[in-house]
């Protein structure tokens, strides 16, 4: 471990340089493994040799911009010299060969994204021939020491059972390869519960669960007669829990960090048979003792109860006069729980408002059919949540429509942008960051391709029929105002286009609608390359939110 690959980014764009860094003398190593800029991937093979997807040439990317061919690259050799292993086909997302390096489990796993949710993997022998690996497509696959874990997104039969959607199935890679397929359940979802996460340590596998997106941690141990279950004592009830193995290869001790909306970050060590103990806290940002978190529920259009966090004062009064911030995303099968945000306690909270999470379909709170139920023509349903949460919360006396401000980034952006065209009576303000806004266009954008399977291919005129109805751009109101929206997007997102900002900008003012519009030169998709950027961002956020909505 004294050789790094060290990816550098220029003004926080997805693509990378990458250099050989050795660490004994802290520089780079001469004539080390160095890659150009492009969207890459690498992974180390051993000393001399590493696995390579990069921009090698016409061909060699997909429609999405992404490696389509991964080569094994020898070191002191041209990388167009290095022979190419796996190769998808151009409307891919991207192909990858990654090492597993686990001491007496090495080997190499190949994956051919084919879209955001489905993918083929293979085992790459020593020989460079590859053995597929056969779940369905849609299946995550974990390789864990001499098991095969599979978490499903959509039911499947085998082995004489139909599994459903969001279980976890665990089998012996090699019996796996050898035809067997007597799976043994590790988890399987309920009506309110999902698999967050798979964290495993040397002989066993902590599962992070949501439960009406509170997190439970459980164990699972392989035996003899098959796996056994254990509980995590020791997990707060309203935090958000991310689990790391402390050595996956040498112990099964465990650290959590532990944080909710109004609790900085909290590192425990957790032993088996142990309480988690407390190792570091990080200090109050600010003062949080005036305010509480409440979890509730509203009622979509369809009958779906969608939950929302709420952190406001204890002495809250329901007379509708508070200012609200809601915050959404609503998609890519991404939870939202909680987590400690000194800036929205600073601009927000200190100032009065009141804090809102809207956890809508289209997230991963429920697992994949959370998800799968609003993309596509589903997309309606992530709409219709939020406009129940905006109405949940006018209705419980937290606010009223003219002090409730909206929010969200990227995906999010788009939910804000259909916010403020679609839904526009329900807010007072909104910001806008990192946006795709203009959906007849996005998959011709950068990135865009491989965002087909969330949101639809607009070429196809029956998919476009859909997406027409929720794509901002083309639905900026000429009668009726949006509420005052500000903007903001970076010059060098090489993810999502900020011509989608622009653009949307350019309509709104046109229509003669109230709209702020702030471009950093640099950021990436996280829309600021450092503090000094990321502070200028978030004040013209949050004064326009305290401007709009307080006053």
């Amino acid at each position: 471990y004294d050789r790094w690959l060290v990816a550098l980014s220029r003004g926080g764009a997805d693509a990378t340089v990458v250099r050989e860094w050795d660490l004994p003398s802290r520089s780079f190593v001469t004539d080390g493994f160095v890659l150009v800029e492009a969207k890459q991937d690498v992974s180390w093979i051993d000393r001399d040799a590493i696995w390579v997807g990069t921009d090698a040439g016409p061909g060699s990317l997909t429609d999405s911009g992404y490696p389509r061919t991964v080569r094994r690259w020898a070191r002191g050799t041209a990388l167009a010299d290095a022979p190419v292993v796996i190769e998808g086909s151009p409307s891919d997302v991207l192909v990858v060969v990654e090492r597993d390096d686990t001491p007496g489990f090495v080997r190499d796993i190949a994956t051919r994204v084919i879209d955001f949710y489905t993918a083929e993997r293979r085992l790459i022998g020593a020989d460079g021939r590859s053995t597929p690996i056969e779940v369905p497509d849609s299946a995550e696959v974990r390789l864990v020491r001499e098991h095969l874990l599979v978490e499903l997104r959509e039911a499947w039969a085998v082995g004489g059972r139909t599994w459903p959607a969001g279980a976890l199935l665990a089998i012996g890679l090699d019996a796996f390869l050898a035809g067997d397929r007597s799976f043994e359940p590790l988890y399987e979802p309920t009506p309110t519960s999902s698999l967050a996460a798979i964290v495993p340590t040397r002989t066993r596998i902590v599962l992070d669960i949501l439960d009406d997106v509170r997190h439970r941690l459980e164990v699972r141990i392989p035996g003899p007669g098959g796996w056994r279950a254990e509980p995590f004592p020791g997990v707060p009830g309203m935090a958000s829990v991310a689990v790391r193995a402390v050595d996956a290869d040498g112990s099964d001790d465990c650290f959590l960090t532990v944080t909710d909306w109004v609790t900085p970050s909290s590192l425990f060590l957790a032993r088996p048979g142990e309480p988690p103990a407390l190792l570091r806290r990080l200090p109050d940002a600010f003062d949080a003792s005036g305010h509480e978190i409440v979890q509730r529920f509203a009622t979509s259009a369809d009958g779906t109860r969608v939950p929302y966090f709420l952190v406001r004062p204890r002495d809250l009064v329901a007379d509708g006069r508070a200012p609200t911030l809601l915050y959404g995303y609503g998609g890519f099968e991404v939870a939202l729980t909680p987590a400690y945000n000194p800036m929205v306690g600073h601009a927000w909270l200190a100032a009065g408002g009141v804090y809102a999470v809207a956890n809508l379909r289209g997230g991963g709170e429920y697992g994949p059919t959370w998800h799968s139920g609003a993309v596509k023509a589903g997309r309606r349903h992530v709409h219709e949540d939020l406009a129940a949460v905006a109405d949940d919360l006018v209705a419980t006396g937290v606010t009223s429509p003219g002090r409730l401000g909206v929010m969200g980034r990227s995906n999010g952006g788009l939910l804000v942008g259909n916010a403020i065209t679609l839904l526009p009576d329900r807010f007072g303000a909104a910001v806008c960051e990192v946006p795709l806004l203009d959906m007849r266009r996005y998959h011709r954008l950068l990135a865009g391709a491989s965002w087909m399977a969330e949101y639809g291919d607009p070429d196809d005129p029956d998919e476009w029929a859909f997406i027409r109805t929720w794509s901002p751009y083309h639905n900026v109101p000429a009668g009726t105002p949006c509420p005052p929206t500000i903007i903001l997007t970076s010059t060098r997102d090489d993810r999502v286009h900020p011509g989608h900002a622009r653009k949307m900008a350019a309509r709104m003012r046109e229509l003669g609608h109230e709209v702020r519009y702030f471009e950093q030169l640099e950021g990436g998709h996280p829309g600021a390359a450092d503090n000094r950027a990321l502070s200028t961002t978030r004040a013209l956020a949050w004064w326009f939110l305290r401007e709009r909505l307080i006053g």
